[in-house]
């Protein structure tokens, strides 16, 4: 897919915090006790950088879900999540420009997004670094398309330096993606060369499913760092299969991959499936078990025969 867009970058406008000032103040009237903070955050946060002029926001809410009427009665359109797990991303184009990103208190793309605007904000030599960055994605045709992503290059192009400055943060979360940027899909498709198709010496099948609504590509961050990935199958019926959940070498024996496949079945349980299936190596029956799995019929709804390797597990979420 390849589509054109406009993207318009203006100096620093002295009067975006009151602008959001004044736009945030609405919001809180209009979710009352069920917002807990509101946070100016993105380029026009930052005094003296170069910004689009859409003042970005992040509300921290008891319940996002209740939020979605109050906003939109203020004009706001709910867009779902993109490429964010349990985020509510909201836009409005009408008086003052605005995307909002509700999240449930505690997501890490909350703390994520603070440390990137106080980095900058306290350091001018990365605050013009990054100018100079999106000066230099504006003369590039590529930043004004979207190639096989949701997101314009000049998104994308944005990637390395926003890690970097978070490295220098010391940002350290975990936290769960859908794979968007290039990066990403690298790591997710050496993740699954490396431990499922190498050691049968057989290239990757199932790449057609990359681009298919019913799966699922997530990959697992510890601060800059990708850790894992996972492949999960939206199956009818409020079922959904985990065809694919790793955690790097490197990074084993400290508890992630019980974290990761907990933020995989919050989210999944937030989309409405109410079983995860899976057909585990014998060598992971303790793991899936340690974390609340039993035998279960795997139940292909595609008619896919059960392997005759591995055993069939399942969780009621």
């Amino acid at each position: 897919m390849n589509n054109t867009k406009q993207i318009i970058v203006t100096p620093y406008n002295p009067d975006w915090p009151k602008m959001f000032e004044r736009e945030a103040a609405k919001i809180r009237e209009a979710l009352g006790s069920n917002c807990l903070a509101i946070h100016h955050i993105g380029s026009t946060a930052v005094p003296g950088l170069s910004a689009k002029p859409v003042i970005d926001m992040i509300g921290v809410v008891q319940n996002p879900e209740a939020a979605i009427l109050p906003l939109e009665a203020l004009g706001f359109t709910h867009k779902g999540e993109y490429n964010i797990p349990m985020r509510f991303y909201f836009n409005r184009t009408e008086g003052v420009a605005t995307n909002l990103h509700i999240y449930a208190e505690g997501h890490p793309e909350v703390e994520l997004n603070l440390l990137f605007r106080d980095y900058l904000r306290s350091h001018n030599k990365a605050r013009d670094e990054y100018a100079c960055l999106k000066e230099s994605l504006l003369k590039e045709k590529a930043s004004y398309e979207k190639i096989n992503s949701a997101f314009t290059g000049y998104n994308l192009g944005k990637d390395a330096f926003i890690r970097k400055i978070l490295k220098a943060a010391h940002f350290n979360c975990l936290r769960i993606m859908k794979c968007t940027h290039y990066a990403e899909w690298e790591a997710a498709k050496s993740l699954r060369k490396k431990y499922f198709f190498d050691p049968l010496s057989i290239e990757d099948p199932y790449t057609w499913t990359f681009d298919h609504q019913d799966h699922v590509h997530l990959i697992f961050y510890k601060g800059v760092d990708i850790v894992g990935y996972a492949h999960i199958q939206l199956w009818p019926r409020g079922r959904a299969a985990l065809r694919i959940l790793v955690i790097d070498e490197p990074y084993r024996q400290h508890g992630l991959g019980s974290q990761f496949l907990q933020f995989c079945e919050q989210w999944l349980k937030k989309q409405g499936i109410k079983s995860l299936h899976d057909e585990a190596r014998k060598e992971a029956l303790s793991f899936y078990r340690k974390n609340g799995y039993t035998e279960m019929p795997f139940e292909d709804p595609n008619g896919e025969l059960p392997s005759p390797y591995d055993v069939a597990m399942g969780k009621v979420l």
